[in-house]
């Protein structure tokens, strides 16, 4: 049987009633950081070659996914793969690179 629209809406719902960083996600202005986050020396770049660096909200964001649950660099890349909950806290689509 294929799974209907209200189906995956159901499972959204009952994800968001235990899901911890849903509630982080609402309590913390994440934008708020990034005037303090822009003050961080960053290399200039030598070309607009190669990839973009990705935002700092969103790393910092990653940091602090990171302490929480313990991982290494490795796992926090696979995690934020894996996961539709560390996704849905990072604002980012399946789509998107990690």
């Amino acid at each position: 049987m294929q799974p209907s629209f209200f189906d995956l809406d159901d499972r959204h719902r009952k994800l968001n009633e235990h899901d911890p960083l849903v509630a982080l996600r609402k309590l913390i202005e994440w934008e708020d950081f990034r005037s303090t986050l822009n003050k961080i020396p960053t290399l200039p770049r030598k070309s607009n070659a190669g990839r973009r660096p990705f935002d700092k909200v969103l790393m910092f964001k990653a940091l602090v996914l990171q302490h929480l649950y313990n991982l290494s660099d490795d796992e926090l890349e696979y995690q934020i793969r894996d996961r539709f909950s560390f996704c849905r806290f990072l604002s980012l689509n399946p789509e998107d690179r990690t």
